[in-house]
């Protein structure tokens, strides 16, 4: 009888320690820098958003899509896409009063919230490569959804940047999709459409 009451004993334990660690584990893996997805303050959210320096920086590109839930067919509605990118001289460029994670993905960044349809449409430029041209070209992605923690997704690179080697491009995990765009010149301005599918190749997604 005490034998069986220690084993129940144990039994519950078990349980109760896998059911924490399933409840526990982080959707993504670890994301250094992840939580300035949160740093939008009091702005007002909405499916658009322009990137600071988009007037005065050359070529300009527009990133458009739409989110969808896993499935790759369901819009998904109130996800947070957030995005940050180095200056045209490859600097994460600072005004020199950041708080948060702003002291290092410095100010070219932004934020939009999906509607019911999963648009999204950000107005940037092409950045550049980092000043030491060991990095290829590439803007940061983050999305928050209203369920999940917060991860990221493949950054938006460019296929014909000569930084980007193929062995870089075999080791992209195509998370939320693959981030190897072309521009496409569209009523004036380059184009990049790229649709996110949440929780595509990203671990611990239910």
């Amino acid at each position: 009888m005490k034998n069986s009451i220690i084993g129940i004993v144990i039994l519950i334990g078990f349980l109760s320690c896998h059911s924490q660690n399933k409840e526990s584990a982080i959707v993504g893996g670890p994301c250094e820098g992840c939580e300035a997805v949160h740093e939008f303050g009091d702005k007002l959210l909405t499916p658009v958003d322009t990137l600071p320096l988009f007037a005065e920086n050359e070529p300009k590109i527009k990133i458009r899509g739409t989110v969808y839930q896993k499935d790759g067919k369901t819009p998904a509605e109130n996800v947070i896409v957030y995005i940050y990118q180095t200056n045209r001289k490859g600097i994460y460029q600072r005004k020199g009063n950041e708080k948060g994670w702003a002291r290092r993905h410095g100010f070219i960044r932004g934020w939009v919230k999906t509607a019911k349809d999963g648009g999204y449409t950000f107005y940037t430029f092409r950045p550049a490569a980092y000043p030491s041209r060991n990095v290829h070209e590439h803007i940061h992605i983050t999305v928050k959804e209203p369920d999940k923690n917060e991860y990221y997704l493949d950054d938006f690179v460019f296929e014909d940047d000569p930084l980007l080697t193929q062995s870089q491009r075999n080791g992209l995990r195509n998370r939320g999709g693959s981030g190897i765009s072309s521009p496409v010149l569209k009523d004036g301005i380059l184009t990049i459409d790229r649709d996110l599918i949440l929780g595509l190749n990203i671990p611990n997604y239910d």
